[in-house]
């Protein structure tokens, strides 16, 4: 394993809660803590609406890091690499 370099930073995962809801035909999700500063999409499945919002997530919280904003003390932060599955 080669150690870190300067330039490397370390991993940081974030655990954050979505709510999904069907809307006609169509599904919305967002982030409730996160929603004010742009965390809410939609799709044409629910699948859809997963994967775009997880985008917009990563977007968000790139935001708030460039920005020196603080994360909701709602939102779980791990040190570590972690997988999220959702069935």
């Amino acid at each position: 394993m080669v150690p870190a370099g300067p330039r490397e930073s370390a991993v940081r995962s974030f655990v954050l809660r979505v709510v999904l809801e069907q809307d006609e035909d169509v599904w919305r999700a967002y982030i409730p803590e996160l929603e004010a500063k742009g965390a809410a999409t939609w799709g044409t499945t629910r699948e859809d609406a997963l994967r775009n919002i997880q985008e917009v997530a990563q977007m968000v919280l790139e935001s708030l890091r460039d920005d020196g904003e603080p994360l909701p003390p709602s939102v779980t932060v791990s040190e570590e690499p972690v997988v999220a599955v959702s069935l």
